[in-house]
């Protein structure tokens, strides 16, 4: 269920590796929200949008290789500090593949942000959609969806507590 706002600029990737990545990422998120990425319904409702800076500066010049920006946002308790470490490394190093040795392997030119969305705040089809609603179009009942959500979202807000 994520939405994914890739940032990666014209050209920095061939045609064929950039649609592999955007997959790759998609089923990675997939994969730590605790859901098959081969399932369907899933794959319906977790959607890329791919953006493409017009300039790059950094510390004021034109970048000397590509940077590349990935917002990754999930449903409030979608990713503990584990899942969220885990996309960021693999995301970057799904990035650095694609590059296919284009350019020097260098993970500080990407990053990657993990952002979950605070319960009552995601909306979609002209409604806020709780993460229980969400977690039924896996294909799991309403009562486990309920529970599962329940479970997810306080662990998360324990955790944030933990972290302030």
């Amino acid at each position: 269920m994520p939405m994914l706002d890739a940032y990666i600029p014209e050209g920095a990737l061939e045609a064929d590796a950039e649609a592999a990545l955007l997959k790759r990422i998609t089923e990675i998120l997939i994969g730590y929200e605790g859901f098959d990425p081969a399932d369907p319904g899933t794959r319906a409702i977790s959607w890329a949008f791919l953006h493409r800076p017009a300039a790059l500066f950094v510390g004021g010049a034109p970048a000397d290789a590509p940077r590349y920006r990935v917002i990754a946002s999930v449903p409030e308790g979608q990713l503990d500090r584990q899942a969220r470490e885990s996309v960021v490394a693999e995301v970057t190093d799904a990035i650095l593949d694609a590059e296919n040795g284009a350019w020097p392997r260098n993970p500080r030119r990407v990053w990657v942000f993990p952002a979950e969305i605070p319960e009552g705040y995601w909306g979609g089809a002209g409604h806020i959609v709780p993460l229980a609603n969400i977690l039924t179009l896996t294909g799991i009942s309403a009562e486990q969806a309920r529970e599962l959500a329940a479970s997810r979202i306080a662990a998360s807000r324990t955790e944030r507590g933990r972290m302030s």
